[in-house]
């Protein structure tokens, strides 16, 4: 098992963040209430091989609203419908889990990535099976209006 998941999804995450959106995330100490409240996206990516497992990132629907934007170099007000949202959440995923791959196979422990997939909703939560070990990092942005929620959950050897 690999002791610094937070170190290399903390990584993952200024990288993508950084270069891909020009936004600044630092972490922060965990608030649940931060997305206790209204509509929130849960976009996951799935990884297979020596390791196997998950890295769900959770925003609120006015955040994943603000990063689809930034990522196709549009204003909030462009994005048209959930369908964009969905589709640059899951691409997020898929940057910011595939930064996490390569840096487990520079370890030796090469894996696959799945294809992404998203939930919508509000007070719901998602449990892992006995069998993982989870982490949770906790982002926000730099200018302190949004927060973003990275759960992994990995199958230990």
């Amino acid at each position: 098992m690999i002791d610094d998941v937070n170190t290399l999804v903390t990584s993952a995450v200024r990288e993508v963040f950084d270069t891909m959106l020009n936004l600044r995330l630092d972490p922060v100490e965990f608030d649940d209430k931060a997305l206790s409240e209204g509509t929130h996206i849960a976009s996951a990516v799935g990884f297979i091989g020596r390791l196997t497992g998950v890295v769900y990132i959770y925003s609120s629907e006015a955040f994943a609203r603000r990063i689809t934007a930034a990522l196709l170099g549009l204003a909030p007000a462009e994005i048209d419908g959930d369908e964009m949202v969905n589709d640059a959440m899951g691409e997020i995923s898929n940057m910011v889990v595939g930064q996490i791959k390569s840096r487990l196979s520079d370890r030796g422990l090469p894996c696959t990535l799945t294809i992404p997939s998203i939930v919508r909703g509000s007070n719901f939560t998602i449990e892992a099976v006995t069998s993982t070990v989870r982490w949770v990092a906790c982002f926000r942005s730099a200018d302190q209006q949004e927060q973003l929620l990275i759960e992994t959950m990995i199958k230990p050897l």
